[in-house]
């Protein structure tokens, strides 16, 4: 059983292995610069025509069933071929054209598909063909131009140029990324001798620009000179003054030797009157201090004192008036405090015992009104509510006398029942002949007795009516008490 499991197991992982060889040689994958062609079986590609036969894969990975379908692949890198082409222009002038041109094979389905049917076998003359093509047209179209107008404006050449081999080369499937004109070769000299007249009128405007700054540099030299020159003469004017000032100068030091002795002599004079004059000021100061100011200082003692006793007999006399006169306002203030307190307290207890009094005397009043009021209207309701009553009465009475006699037997039925029978409340035995029928004869006359007393009870009520008084005693007229009615005698039937 291992054995079996193993062989299984070993088949499992060969037919695996031979999947994913089968997958790795049936898978192919485009390279993001590369197109792949698959030819070999009918496709239809978007954008293409029908029936091309082939399949256009860019950028991912596709089946290929070997044997039955072929795969090539197409490069979509950039490519360049350098242009150097012998041209003649309108004047007749051979030029040599130096240039490149940079182009791939374009994105969409349908350059790769010219492109494939052109150069899949042949990708690398691609470049030599592409040569060719921008020869031809850069041969015609500097033919229709001058020297003067390729060198003046290359951007027009190389335009016309992209214009011309555009269709060609979409035909092709290829697109120019760039086509740059490098040199423009003369062998002739035209382009030189063309420029001669130029290079002259610069090499003149050169040398006149030379003079030109040759003269504008010797003024510029003349003017520096002169200003040296005055730079100078100022320079000597200043250093004859700086030494006319010395000689001043040298002069008064010769002078000041005689002038200082005078001036010094002059100042003693002056220092020794200064001095007198101090001596003098001194002595004078001494004796107001030793005589005059002792002299003042007494008096002015003398006479302080006795402005501080007068003041103070003043300022005494002045507190002991201004104390009594004080004392005396406070009395009288408390005095005048009191008596208003006083007053308008005795105003406040009577005014409230008067508002107390009155508040009182309202409230009694209003409490009397009140009760008496309630009294009324509860008497008034109880005779309006007993006037209502006998009113119903007597309008029934009027209306039915049998319904009110009825009532009026049935609220009193009990005390007739009783009364009918208190006939045989004083028999000790009785005697019962005939069985039952002799019972029923008794009955019978039982209520013989209290149809007597019906009848009765309903003469007594139709007397009363004509009476003026109401079925339960009280007078229709004003409500006073009948006297009761008399007990009905109950005949004994005594054996």
């Amino acid at each position: 059983m291992p054995m079996v499991i193993g062989v299984v197991a070993g088949v499992a992982v060969l037919a695996v292995l031979v999947l994913i060889g089968l997958f790795k040689s049936m898978w192919r994958v485009a390279e993001p610069n590369e197109a792949l062609i698959i030819s070999g079986s009918k496709h239809r590609t978007e954008g293409l025509e029908e029936g091309m036969g082939f399949r256009i894969v860019t950028g991912r990975g596709t089946l290929v069933l070997p044997g039955v379908q072929a795969v090539r692949k197409i490069s979509l890198d950039l490519n360049e071929t350098e242009l150097h082409v012998d041209c003649v222009t309108t004047q007749g002038i051979p030029l040599k054209v130096r240039g490149v041109v940079i182009f791939k094979v374009g994105d969409d389905f349908v350059s790769i598909a010219n492109a494939g049917r052109r150069f899949l076998d042949q990708q690398k003359m691609m470049s030599e063909r592409v040569h060719n093509v921008f020869a031809g047209h850069l041969r015609s179209i500097v033919g229709g131009l001058t020297v003067e107008d390729m060198i003046r404006d290359r951007e027009k050449l190389t335009g016309q140029t992209r214009a011309a081999c555009g269709t060609e080369m979409e035909k092709l499937g290829l697109i120019v990324d760039s086509l740059q004109i490098h040199e423009i070769e003369d062998p002739t000299g035209y382009i030189k001798n063309l420029a001669m007249p130029h290079a002259a009128a610069v090499q003149r405007d050169a040398r006149i620009a030379q003079a030109e700054a040759n003269r504008l540099a010797t003024e510029a030299e003349q003017k520096a000179a002169a200003r040296m020159s005055e730079a100078t003469r100022d320079s000597e004017i200043l250093q004859a003054g700086y030494q006319a000032e010395r000689d001043k100068a040298a002069a008064k030091a010769r002078q000041a030797g005689p002038l200082a002795d005078a001036a010094a002599r002059q100042d003693v004079v002056v220092q020794e009157t200064r001095i007198a004059e101090l001596d003098a000021l001194r002595r004078e100061q001494q004796l107001q201090a030793d005589v005059r100011k002792p002299a003042d200082a007494q008096a002015y003692e003398t006479r302080a004192r006795a402005e501080a006793e007068r003041d103070a007999r003043i300022s005494a006399a002045q507190a002991k008036a201004k104390e009594t006169e004080l004392a005396a306002t406070a009395e009288a203030s408390r005095i005048k405090t009191a008596a208003i307190a006083e007053a308008e307290a005795t105003q406040a207890r009577g005014a409230a015992a008067a508002t107390a009094t009155r508040a009182t005397g309202e409230a009694e009043a209003a409490a009397a009104q009140a009760k008496g009021l309630a009294t009324a209207e509860a008497t008034r309701a109880q005779g309006l509510a007993e006037a209502e009553a006998i009113k119903a009465r007597a309008a029934a009475l009027a209306e039915n006398q049998e319904a009110v006699v009825a009532q009026q037997l049935a609220e009193n039925w009990p005390e007739i029942v009783k009364a009918g029978a208190s006939a045989f409340g004083s028999i000790d035995n009785m005697v019962v002949l005939n069985g039952a029928d002799g019972m029923a004869e008794m009955l019978a006359k039982a209520l013989t007795m209290g149809g007597t007393g019906l009848g009765l009870a309903r003469q007594l009520l139709s007397s009363m009516n004509q009476n003026g008084q109401t079925p339960n005693g009280t007078s229709a007229l004003n409500g006073s008490t009948a006297p009761p009615s008399q007990k009905v005698p109950v005949e004994k039937d005594e054996k």
